[in-house]
């Protein structure tokens, strides 16, 4: 027996979709409230007053990226959402500059919040965050986009860097 046209939708959408370990806001958030709790048990000061303050405001105006990110991808027509299917290929906006500007901006949000704590344990931590980022969530992309765009996402990856 055939499968119904829905049963076909919902399997061509599984296959269309990255397959990321998970939402990437939570890959950060969950690490940087352990810190935090941390901190508050065994306090850490990652810079003296009033420095922590113009540091974090430099991180958290800087992660504006993420907005500038959002709106490259409402003007495009797609979702910014890895765990849902793509319809186009994102390259203008941030997306000129670095191909993760909303990896980049939730780094930044995530510095900004432990510079604002003033705490060096989210500093701790943060090499595990990037590392899982790059291997369970930004490879995944990749390897998705190439499949999807081919010759394009080559030679968007051939001239914009991952990072900055």
């Amino acid at each position: 027996m055939d499968a119904s046209p829905e049963e076909h939708s919902s399997a061509r959408t599984h296959d269309d979709i990255p397959h990321v370990i998970a939402p990437p806001p939570l890959i950060f958030l969950v690490p940087l409230l352990c810190a935090l709790g941390v901190n508050r048990l065994s306090a850490w000061p990652a810079l003296s007053a009033p420095w922590h303050w113009v540091a974090a405001g430099g991180c958290l105006l800087l992660s504006g990226l993420v907005v500038a990110a959002i709106f490259a991808f409402r003007r495009a027509r797609t979702r910014p959402e890895p765990w849902k299917p793509t319809t186009a290929l994102v390259v203008d906006g941030p997306y000129r500059f670095t191909r993760n500007p909303m990896y980049l901006g939730f780094t930044l949000i995530y510095a900004g919040v432990a510079l604002l704590a003033n705490s060096v344990w989210p500093f701790v931590l943060l090499p595990a965050v990037l590392l899982v980022m790059q291997r369970f969530v930004i490879r995944r992309e990749e390897r998705y986009l190439e499949r999807k765009f081919g010759d394009a996402y080559r030679a968007y990856c051939a001239r914009v860097r991952r990072w900055v």
